[in-house]
Formats: C-alpha cells, sequence, structure tokens
C-alpha cells in the first residue's frame, strides 16, 4: 500500500521524467534484476513513462540464467543415484526433456532446501548417500555458500558435493555493452550492490560513458533512478551515482567479499542466451575443490535442446519481452513453464504473466 506522503512523492517525480524527458531522445534504460521488475510491472511504471524513455529488462533473474545444461547436469546426476537438493525454483525448470520435479515423480531423489545448510544437515545425517546442492545465485548468494564451505572445510564430510551455477553480475552488463548499442543506462541491482558496492561499475561506466545508477525497490526508487540517469545525459556527467544510500555502502560488504575471495575464483562461464561470459562466473578455488561435483564424477558433455518458439535468450538479453513471444501464456504458462524465464518469481516472463498478461 503507497501511503498519502509516497504518493505526492510519485506524483512529483512522475512530473519531473516528463520535463527532463523533452531535453533526451529516445532512451533505453536496462535493468538486471528481478525485484526491480516486479515494481515496475506491479506499479504500471512503464506506463507512465514518457514515449521517449524506455524501461527493459535484462538478466536479472539467477534461476533463469542458469543454463540448460546446468539442469541436465543435475539430472544426470539424479539418474545415476545422488541425491539432489535444490532451492524451489530450479526444481521445477525444464530440462532438455525432463525438470528434476519430474525425475522426482519417476523415483529420483530430488530434494526442496531452503539452504545449503539444510542440505548439509542432510548429508552429514545420511552418510550412506551422496548429496548435491545446486549452488544458484548472483553476488548475493555466493557468500552463503562460502561460508558453509568454509566451516566444512577441515571437517569429516566425503558425502556432500556442489553443482556450482554461481555468476557475476557486472560482467554481464559489460557485455552487453560491448555487444550491443541500444542501451543508453543502467538501473543497477540493489541486492547485489549491497554486497559488491559501487566499485564493480566504475569500469564499464567510464569505458562506454553509460550512466549507472544503483536503485532500491520501491516505485519512487525506481523513478529517482530515471531521474538521476535522465540528469547525467543532459549535463553530460556520466557516473556511477547511488540511489539505494540507506542499504548500499560504496564499498559493499566486506565480510561478505572476503568470504567470496576465499573461497571463489573469477572464471569465463556461459549464460542461458549467451555466450561465454569472462569472468561471468565463481570457480571454486583449488583448496575447495573437494566439494565440486566435476571432481568426483565423470560427466559427459550433454548437448542443449531449446524449445522450438521459446525466446527466453531474447528477453535475457533485453531483445524482446514475453508479450512478444508466441508461446508467452499459452502453452507456456506458470503450471506448465516452457522456458526458464516462466519459472521463478523473479523471472520476467512470470513476472508478466502475473501483472500484465494479455
Amino acid at each position: 500500500m503507497i501511503n498519502v506522503n509516497d504518493r505526492n512523492l510519485i506524483k512529483k517525480a512522475i512530473e519531473k521524467i516528463n520535463k527532463l524527458s523533452e531535453k533526451v531522445d529516445k532512451l533505453k534504460i536496462m535493468h538486471v534484476c528481478g525485484s526491480h521488475e516486479h515494481t515496475i510491472c506491479k506499479y504500471g511504471i512503464r506506463d507512465i513513462l514518457p514515449e521517449n524513455i524506455t524501461v527493459i529488462p535484462g538478466p536479472g533473474c539467477p534461476v533463469c540464467v542458469t543454463t540448460q545444461k546446468e539442469i541436465d547436469t543435475a539430472i544426470y546426476l539424479a539418474d545415476n543415484g545422488y541425491v539432489i537438493t535444490t532451492l524451489g525454483d530450479m526444481y521445477r525448470v525444464p530440462g532438455s526433456e525432463k525438470s528434476l520435479m519430474e525425475k522426482q515423480a519417476e523415483g529420483c531423489d530430488v530434494r526442496i532446501v531452503y539452504s545449503i545448510s539444510e542440505a548439509v544437515k542432510m548429508a552429514k545425517k545420511e552418510r550412506d548417500k551422496k548429496f548435491v546442492f545446486v549452488a544458484i545465485g548472483f553476488e548475493t548468494t555466493a557468500p552463503t555458500t562460502g561460508a558453509e564451505l568454509i566451516s566444512l572445510k577441515n571437517k569429516d564430510i566425503d558425502n556432500f558435493f556442489i553443482l556450482n551455477c554461481h555468476r557475476q553480475t557486472p560482467p554481464i552488463m559489460e557485455f552487453l555493452l560491448s555487444e550491443k548499442t541500444y542501451i543508453d543506462a543502467f538501473i543497477c541491482p540493489g541486492h547485489v550492490s549491497t554486497i559488491t558496492g559501487l566499485k564493480p561499475y566504475y569500469k564499464p561506466c567510464e569505458k562506454y560513458k553509460v550512466p549507472m545508477v544503483v536503485a532500491g525497490f520501491e516505485p519512487i526508487d525506481v523513478l529517482m533512478a530515471i531521474i538521476m540517469i535522465l540528469r547525467q545525459i543532459i549535463t553530460g556527467n556520466i557516473k556511477v551515482e547511488n540511489e539505494y544510500i540507506r542499504a548500499v555502502k560504496p564499498e559493499g560488504n566486506v565480510l561478505a567479499q572476503k568470504i567470496i575471495n576465499e573461497v571463489f575464483e573469477s572464471i569465463d562461464v556461459p549464460w542461458r542466451g549467451f555466450p561465454i561470459i569472462k569472468n561471468g562466473g565463481f570457480g571454486l578455488r583449488e583448496k575447495y575443490k573437494k566439494f565440486d561435483i566435476y571432481e568426483h564424477e565423470d560427466i559427459p558433455e550433454i548437448e542443449e535442446k531449446i524449445p522450438k518458439g521459446c525466446i527466453c535468450d531474447k528477453i535475457l538479453r533485453g531483445e524482446k519481452l514475453p508479450t512478444d513471444c508466441p508461446l508467452f501464456g499459452t502453452v507456456c504458462n506458470p503450471l506448465n513453464p516452457v522456458g526458464s524465464c516462466m519459472v521463478s518469481d523473479e523471472g520476467t516472463c512470470r513476472i508478466f504473466y502475473k501483472y500484465r498478461k494479455i
């Protein structure tokens, strides 16, 4: 519920955007956060923006950007006797043929957990079974995985492993800027930035001369970020700014960064819908590789089979909206997701289905 004071602030922000928009040409602003998309869709922010200002969703959902090959790897492990522990959203993401949920229905031991620590407790209790935790997420969840592995480093546990699918956000933003010319500015992810701080955005901002504003998740946060971007473009003073000062410090969360740096190193990995992204992932450092399932299992090469008609790749790149997909809302829906973007609450298609179904 938006109170009266917030309504007044929002009204003034919209008036300011309309006034500033008269001084710029067409402008495309990308965000890379599912929570931002929730706010934008729920409160109809796109509908009240001037015609020359467009906000497009990008690859801001960790479930969505996990590759089909990684899903298929988890399914392969389930078929070969491993207990697969996974967060709820990953449970329903389609692989080439089936999802983990469907494999569970066929008799595989697939369990939904709320955290890696819950999976570890299961492994300690059932020492006769081999457990794999599907570790997904950006900089916000990598510290939890890291902290758990640090606590296990010198413990006697040989039946717990992770399928590491962690990824880094700033490299994908830089890739998008290097490949495309349709992005004029970024609304940077608030949750990620609480961990990373502002530093990772300085280099791409300076290199590509693109405004980057970290924003919170209330409607006024998103509107203020747009105002800050417009001001930068009008004045020519392009920089990294922090609208979300109540939660994001310039230096970020130093303790979480130390945990990440202790356990992980930057590696080049593919994202769903993208090629291999330089430094786009977190790889386990040598002293923690005993937890890497790839060090213990000879996993065969798995060929991806993207469903015909699905345009998740273009949606993740910001080239298309869910409503451009011929499968959206018909063949593909939350009960029967064809692509990854329809599964998670952070997925663009799922959000559009909830708020903007046509």
